[in-house]
């Protein structure tokens, strides 16, 4: 009988934030596969977990998983843990627990622990509807194209940062979300200084240049307003006449009825008020 892979999250920071099935997990599997043994030996002593521990980190993610595959086939349990928090979250367990499903073995999830959720839920932020980037690309183009399409999202977006790559990406980040656009920067998650700060980007950018940047980060950033994205689609017409607008659909091969009906859906305007100018088309 195959092996089951357990994901199991772990604190952040407190360690009171560990669960009691958590442990009970890890006392139980046959193996222990971490990010960093020489880190994760520390939560195993607390919690005196004397279970076998292997290496599987980013560097060794697809040839590893391929015999952590091999284990789980002969029957072996394997939890997966992270540095901290939750696995498969910006981190290899993503590799292994798809590797997984492609084998046809049993993935479980053992909650507990999220910065991402930690930091949306005390930011003040909506936080119904979010999208989370974890750490932003740091090829050029790929970080490039990454900012453009969070340009327009509407959704609150969860990013993480490194202390020495803060300000740096505050400033870069001004410049897609503008100085006005609010913020909550939450710092050292669960740990003795945690910190929220709600803020402008101006504000921000201010503040950490008067103070360096210490602990980890996790920006939370309000999302664009959607009376913002409406006017500037609006706006794109603006130079046109109401007469050229419509001409322009009909040239494109639509009706004069249907023509009249995407101008209108482009200013924002009632259908029968642009009618008027199809007339004499």
């Amino acid at each position: 009988m195959a092996g089951t892979l357990y994901l199991v999250a772990t604190p952040i920071g407190n360690l009171e934030d560990m669960t009691f099935r958590a442990i009970r997990i890890l006392k139980e599997v046959d193996l222990i596969a971490a990010e960093d043994t020489r880190n994760s030996i520390k939560l195993l002593n607390h919690f005196e977990i004397e279970t076998p521990m292997t290496s599987y980190h980013e560097f060794n993610k697809y040839d590893k998983a391929d015999l952590l595959i091999e284990k789980l086939q002969a029957g072996q349990n394997i939890a997966v843990i992270t540095d901290a928090g939750t696995p498969g979250i910006s981190d290899p367990g993503e590799v292994l627990a798809a590797k997984c499903y492609e084998s046809g073995l049993q993935v479980v999830p053992i909650p507990g622990a999220a910065a991402v959720i930690n930091a949306l839920i005390a930011s003040g932020q909506p936080a119904r509807r979010f999208c989370f980037e974890a750490f932003l690309p740091t090829e050029k183009d790929e970080r490039k194209r990454v900012l453009g399409e969070l340009e327009r999202e509407t959704r609150t977006i969860v990013i993480y940062e490194a202390p020495h790559r803060l300000k740096k990406t505050l400033d870069e980040l001004i410049h897609v979300f503008g100085g006005d656009r609010a913020l909550t920067i939450c710092k050292e998650l669960t740990k003795k200084h945690e910190t929220f700060m709600q803020m402008t980007f101006a504000k921000a950018v201010e503040y950490y240049k008067e103070n360096d940047p210490r602990g980890e980060y996790v920006l939370v950033i309000h999302g664009k307003p959607y009376e913002e994205i409406r006017a500037e689609e609006v706006a794109v017409w603006e130079n046109i006449s109401m007469e050229d607008h419509i001409k322009k659909y009909m040239d494109e091969g639509l009706s004069k009825k249907d023509a009249v009906k995407k101008v209108a859906e482009d200013r924002g305007l009632p259908k029968r008020e642009v009618y008027q100018y199809s007339i004499d088309l």
